[in-house]
């Protein structure tokens, strides 16, 4: 139920641009429409807070691979049961990618999306993570950008099985904490001098075979 609600959810929330928060101020949604602005943001607080920590390959070859690492600590005040890690992954990518993160994770890729929900609940003081790696397409040039965080819903108790309209009729709020990550796509010279320097080999990243996820949408 989690997923299908979640999916619901956040398809209000990618339907339009997401916009880059802050580590203590959250991007504010509904199931309807996309709310910005401090204004708004001080008005609406979320149930609980996430600081986001974001790590990745700065520099890649073309045809080469991406490796990012994300972590996503709650702050609070309460702990956070509706909350999604992962994000937008970059244009231009192959439609599958490798993914790790804590016990019983799962995953779903659909489009640009990338999102991965485990522990049901999150207690304020505890991290969530997520490492996963992408492989660039052989024509995908320039800076690959991605933008990862946490998507989090405040859900009222027992709201868990309303139907999409109602959740709609209700507007149940949506937040975004997330980051951008800009990577450099280097193409060699046709004819490399001495001071050409080769992007650092990105090591492949084998999680369990199961943890292999696949794009359903095959637009990348």
């Amino acid at each position: 139920m989690r997923k299908s609600v979640g999916l619901l959810l956040a398809s209000g929330l990618i339907a339009t641009p997401l916009a880059v928060s802050g580590q203590a101020t959250a991007a504010t949604t509904t199931a309807t429409a996309a709310t910005t602005g401090a204004a708004t943001s001080a008005q609406a607080k979320p149930y609980s807070s996430f600081k986001i920590s974001l790590k990745h390959t700065k520099r890649t070859k073309r045809g080469g691979k991406i490796t990012y690492y994300l972590k996503a600590k709650n702050l609070g005040p309460h702990y956070a049961d509706y909350y999604w890690i992962g994000g937008e992954v970059p244009k231009g990518v192959v439609p599958t990618l490798r993914w790790g993160a804590a016990k019983g994770t799962k995953c779903t890729w659909e489009g640009r999306w990338f999102w991965c929900w485990g522990k049901y609940r999150l207690e304020k003081g505890a991290t969530d993570w997520l490492n996963f790696q992408v492989t660039l397409k052989k024509g995908t040039k320039g800076i690959a950008k991605a933008r990862l965080g946490i998507i989090a819903y405040d859900v009222p108790l027992g709201a868990e099985n309303i139907d999409k309209e109602e959740l709609e009729r209700i507007g149940i709020k949506g937040y975004t904490w997330l980051k951008t990550a800009k990577t450099t796509i280097v193409t060699p010279p046709r004819r490399p001098t001495k001071t050409w320097t080769p992007p650092p080999v990105v090591q492949e990243y084998n999680p369990p075979a199961s943890h292999e996820e696949s794009n359903k949408k095959k637009d990348t």
